[in-house]
């Protein structure tokens, strides 16, 4: 992995900002969806297709590629943009989200979509099954990783923590899972509908290294996933502290846009704020 170059930030964070685009698009054009999520996760995916995985978008079934499980499925907006913009299906198609006959779901579907590992939707699961394809992968010799993408709110399913003490017990420092720690869910606060903290004690509990990170700060993330790979006797988490809806001031950290679209007039501001926030990228970096 090359060093985060000035150069390489100003290029992650102009793509991060198409990103955010995109998902505006999807979702205006689906007329449903998810919003605060993907646009919050847009950094961290930006990180991951474009800086840190090791794959390969021609080859998307490549033995060698490294596994990204989605366990909150319901930001898969964020998930197909980064895809379509690395190159693993055409950005146009990203406008089919949610539509009959789609490859596009609401939830990501695995045999649907190449590159998609995992059929997402019950919150809770991804851990499981992240710890699983890490724990064969080791059976097996393979020097890939898996990522699991979790949201804070599903830190509320015990079977997460079944999965966590899993992973703790068969040392997989092969997995790396990165929380949304966005302090928001469906229907409140996080904090006030079922408190996670102390959230780091609990991981470090059930022997996993933690990590706590700003989830839009680029250095942060790359910095924290070397970290991960250079810890050798036990699975690593990071907790990502994210704004949900970020790029969108109007909206950032309000939970009422968990699951909520922009409607037309919406999306053209938001759209429109974006473009500004890309004039602003570039003149910090020149």
């Amino acid at each position: 992995m090359s060093h985060l170059t000035d150069e390489k930030i100003k290029e992650l964070e102009l793509k991060a900002n198409d990103i955010r685009k995109s998902i505006i698009e999807m979702l205006v054009e689906a007329g449903s969806g998810h919003t605060a999520g993907p646009l919050g996760m847009a950094d961290i995916f930006t990180a991951l297709y474009f800086h840190i995985l090791n794959h390969d978008p021609k080859n998307p079934f490549w033995e060698e590629r490294d596994r990204v499980i989605l366990s909150n499925g319901h930001i898969t907006p964020v998930r197909y943009a980064a895809m379509a913009h690395a190159g693993y299906f055409p950005v146009e198609e990203l406008k089919t989200l949610r539509k009959f006959g789609s490859r596009l779901q609401g939830h990501p579907e695995r045999e649907k979509l190449p590159g998609v590992e995992t059929t997402s939707g019950p919150l809770g699961s991804g851990l499981g099954q992240a710890a699983g394809i890490a724990y064969g992968m080791r059976m097996d010799s393979k020097k890939t990783r898996v990522y699991c993408l979790m949201s804070d709110g599903e830190q509320e399913a015990g079977n997460t923590w079944e999965s966590a003490m899993f992973a703790g017990k068969y040392k997989l420092a092969n997995l790396t899972g990165i929380i949304d720690r966005n302090n928001i869910q469906i229907d409140g606060l996080v904090e006030n509908i079922m408190p996670l903290e102390p959230l780091a004690a609990k991981y470090e509990a059930f022997n996993w290294h933690v990590l706590e990170i700003n989830g839009h700060n680029f250095e942060e993330i790359v910095n924290a996933v070397e970290t991960a790979k250079a810890v050798t006797e036990k699975p690593t988490v990071i907790i990502a502290n994210t704004i949900p809806g970020k790029g969108i001031p109007e909206i950032e950290y309000d939970y009422k846009w968990h699951g909520t679209p922009p409607n037309k007039e919406q999306a053209k501001q938001w759209l429109h704020e974006l473009r500004t926030l890309q004039d602003r990228i570039e003149s910090e970096h020149q």
